[in-house]
């Protein structure tokens, strides 16, 4: 029988969001922007997905821009931002534990002649509020900071960066990164006070390929897709709509049960720290707010012995980001871990289909190892 927990890396599509990506396939198939009966009907569903999407981000339709994945949205946040808030300056804050697709984007505006602070984190991965506080400057023009780390599960206070932005009259443009944390942390667009937010679909139960960035009213981005005049002229391209309703779907659905959801997720990680500290002595674990995501370590194991042994069982989960391909945590060395609990570290990831069973299969799995396998 089969335990995914590998969520924080991505979700097994629900059967809501088939559903929808099935019609708009089959039956919706027209082009959202040809003018015939199969084009609007197309529209309509384009139309209905933003609707939908919006609804679960607390914000207006055309505050949506749909994009490819989570990794494109930020890349045009912080490029396009950047370039949007020239005018107060050239720098910006960031920090050493975001996402790739916010580091290398940061290091492009870095050879472009910003100047990049990158704040290190607190012992669960979130960035506190007075390192921000300290890092602004009258010429910073970009703040961008994740709401949920992707490996620890740390919630950072957006919300309380964007007040302290407002309090010091600061013309900076406020970021976030907020895959991780969309339809999993309790926030609106309006709650973050965020200008631009990253949010996409794989990681609530919706398709890969198909991501979003809210932008708020009167900002204008310069497009970072050029071409037609798609997404009211600010992305170019056929929208990809079965991934698109299939989006809205799942966000629609996850909006409506978050709270069940949430509690559950909850539930089974507290369940899973208390088993596998009653059984493992030498366990370590990162403490974190957000429900679904939880970081331990055998120190003196190896990560890749422990996945492959529970591969062998039918368990999945992932030793870091998995757009890194099994690559050293960059997150877990900024957070100062020694060598042998980084590469000891296992991030577990719930979603509301994970089970008591996948719970019960993982920790006696990982308690097995621990009594069987050699350690270095």
């Amino acid at each position: 029988m089969e335990h995914y927990l590998d969520n924080a890396a991505t979700t097994r599509v629900c059967p809501e969001a088939a559903e929808a990506a099935v019609y708009a396939m089959t039956e919706g198939y027209g082009n959202p922007s040809s003018t015939h009966r199969k084009g609007r009907e197309a529209a309509k569903l384009l139309g209905r997905a933003r609707e939908q999407l919006a609804g679960a981000l607390g914000c207006r339709p055309t505050e949506v821009v749909f994009t490819s994945c989570g990794s494109e949205s930020d890349n045009w946040a912080l490029l396009a931002g950047a370039e949007a808030a020239r005018r107060a300056g050239r720098h910006i804050v960031s920090s050493a534990v975001e996402h790739d697709a916010v580091r290398k984007s940061l290091d492009l505006l870095e050879q472009r002649g910003f100047e990049i602070t990158r704040l290190m984190p607190d012992a669960g991965g979130a960035i506190r509020v007075g390192d921000v506080a300290a890092a602004l400057r009258e010429d910073t023009a970009l703040v961008s900071l994740m709401l949920v780390n992707n490996e620890t599960g740390g919630v950072t206070d957006i919300a309380g960066v964007a007040k302290l932005l407002r309090e010091r009259g600061s013309r900076a443009l406020l970021h976030t990164d907020a895959v991780q944390g969309f339809l999993k942390v309790p926030f609106s667009a309006s709650s973050l006070g965020a200008d631009l937010i990253s949010v996409s679909g794989h990681k609530i139960h919706a398709p890969k390929g198909v991501g979003a960035l809210y932008v708020r009213s009167g900002l204008r981005l310069r497009p970072f897709v050029v071409g037609g005049s798609q997404e009211d002229g600010r992305r170019a391209g056929t929208e990809a709509l079965p991934q698109i309703a299939a989006f809205g779907a799942a966000a629609e659905l996850a909006k409506r049960d978050m709270a069940a959801n949430c509690a559950r997720m909850a539930a089974f990680k507290a369940e899973t720290l208390a088993r596998l500290r009653a059984a493992i002595p030498e366990l370590q674990w990162i403490e974190s707010a957000a429900p679904h995501i939880l970081n331990v370590s055998l120190p003196g194991w190896r990560s890749e012995v422990l996945m492959n042994f529970l591969e062998a069982r039918e368990i999945y989960v992932s030793k870091s980001s998995a757009c890194k391909k099994g690559g050293r945590s960059h997150v877990l060395e900024a957070m100062g871990l020694q060598s042998r609990v980084i590469d000891g570290a296992l991030r577990i990831g719930f979603s509301r289909f994970t089970t008591r069973e996948d719970v019960e299969a993982l920790c006696a799995a990982l308690t097995e190892a621990h009594d069987t396998l050699a350690h270095r």
